[in-house]
């Protein structure tokens, strides 16, 4: 229970302060314990990062299923209404995996956590519209979102959602 909670404490930090300014002292204060404690679950800063991204992705997931009542267009909706509101309170700076990939171009273990992320994530968008053959498109969709969000806002979920509900008639 400890290491998720440590892990959670990290998303939060890093979500806050970015990779960059996030220094392990910054780090260790937020996670709520010693810094022995910290480097005992995270031997390193990218260990930190993938717990945090790790931790992340199962949050959002959560969120994204919640009051799901019906498939195809209708699910998809609720879930364009549900990134909306994870932009608004979560990542009002854009989709943290994919800035952990920009800062760290070059870690195959960051690497790989955000692709399994966006892997599952485009998996649950073909399952939860009845169209996988759409699933690559509605995942465009999403990630558009999440990057235009910080320029565009709530614009930019009310455009997916009328894309997806052309794609999906």
């Amino acid at each position: 229970m400890l290491k998720q909670q440590i892990a959670a404490n990290l998303e939060t930090t890093f979500g806050q302060f970015g990779f960059a300014e996030s220094s392990v002292a910054l780090l260790q204060k937020a996670s709520g314990v010693s810094l022995r404690t910290l480097y005992k679950y995270y031997p390193s800063k990218e260990d930190m990062i993938v717990a945090a991204l790790e931790s992340r992705h199962q949050r959002y997931l959560k969120i994204l299923e919640v009051d799901i009542s019906e498939l195809g267009f209708p699910a998809i909706q609720h879930i364009f209404c549900r990134l909306q509101h994870w932009m608004q309170h979560s990542a009002p700076k854009g989709c943290m995996s994919m800035q952990a990939l920009a800062a760290f171009p070059d870690n195959q273990q960051i690497a790989d956590v955000v692709n399994q992320h966006k892997h599952e994530l485009k998996l649950f968008l073909g399952q939860q519209s009845q169209r996988q053959d759409l699933a690559t498109a509605l995942f465009i969709l999403h990630e558009g979102v999440s990057s235009s969000w910080p320029v565009l806002g709530d614009a930019a979920v009310k455009e997916a959602i009328e894309i997806s509900h052309t794609l999906l008639k």
